[in-house]
């Protein structure tokens, strides 16, 4: 990776509707406009994530998603509201945040749920949009929710009765993430971190048997912002995103003319090649990478993938 980098700027952006969102400008700032959009959903922008592009060619934005990170207020409080923090609230919030710096237009960067804003913001707004770099392709349909939280469970399916027999019996044949959403906002905070640890240790498993993963990727993060993470993955997975479903997918042909890069793993359990493959027959000018290496954690070639893109974007 890049050598470590502070941003040169940074600040709390006011939404109007009682949520201040955290953003960091680092690089050089007569360079290229990139964001990176996190995924999650309510992961936060990572301290790495800033070393993504050449600081001398790019302008980097990044931010934290409402309700994460350093945005405030904190899902990990029981008592924050998350009826504001929807898709359509996060588009709206990466357009003030483009308005708030002055950028004309930006290269779109993220991953896993992050590709599914990205593309969310993209068709809404792709005039604003220079090129876009995915790394593990998401659309947050139902068949992927259903798919990562029930499906891949026929590989582990003693973790996955373990993650199911987390919520109430009456729970355990119906929407189980929404269960989990009830349990996490429960008043009693013995409830609520006995879910989100229950949640996140499903979310490593799935990882598990990739060969460059982490043990206990998820569940070694702090304890507010795994009680965040998890509650807001819950809000977002139980609502389908709060997208119509398949939209992204039917919308695919407004992004025509945005080059796009879709680096995705082969080996990917939690988000199988189907997902990125279908995105890129629908989007005419993406060129889809597949990484016979990597699952969604990545590896040495699915990082050059990466790099190789950012390389080639970088004097568009």
């Amino acid at each position: 990776m890049r050598p470590p980098i502070e941003p040169y700027e940074h600040g709390m952006l006011d939404t109007g509707d009682g949520n201040l969102i955290y953003w960091e400008v680092c690089g050089n700032p007569d360079g290229k406009p990139a964001l990176i959009v996190h995924g999650g959903p309510g992961s936060g922008c990572s301290v790495n994530a800033r070393r993504t592009f050449d600081p001398e060619r790019f302008r980097t934005v990044l931010f934290d998603q409402r309700n994460c990170g350093r945005s405030r207020p904190h899902a990990a409080n029981p008592a924050t509201d998350l009826t504001n923090n929807t898709t359509h609230h996060l588009i709206a919030d990466m357009e003030r945040l483009r308005e708030h710096l002055g950028i004309d237009k930006w290269l779109l960067y993220g991953g896993s749920w992050g590709s599914t804003l990205i593309l969310a913001y993209a068709e809404t707004h792709p005039e604003r949009v220079t090129e876009i770099i995915i790394p593990a392709v998401t659309m947050t349909r139902r068949s992927e929710i259903d798919w990562l939280y029930r499906g891949v469970g026929r590989f582990f399916p003693e973790e996955w009765e373990r993650f199911r027999q987390g919520v109430p019996e009456a729970d355990r044949d119906g929407d189980l993430l929404a269960a989990y959403g009830r349990l996490l906002s429960d008043p009693d905070q013995k409830v609520r971190e006995k879910a989100a640890r229950d949640w996140i240790t499903w979310e490593d498993a799935v990882i598990s048997l990739e060969g460059n993963g982490t043990p206990n990727a998820y569940s070694d993060r702090p304890d507010d912002a795994i009680m965040a993470m998890t509650r807001i993955c819950a809000h977002y997975f139980s609502n389908g995103a709060f997208l119509e479903e398949g939209v992204l997918l039917r919308e695919a042909g407004r992004l025509a003319g945005i080059p796009g890069r879709l680096v995705h793993g082969r080996l990917d359990m939690g988000g199988p090649l189907k997902t990125a493959w279908e995105l890129a027959q629908a989007w005419p000018d993406a060129e889809l990478v597949v990484v016979e290496d990597s699952g969604h954690t990545g590896s040495q070639t699915f990082v050059q993938a990466i790099r190789s893109a950012v390389a080639e974007f970088a004097d568009r």
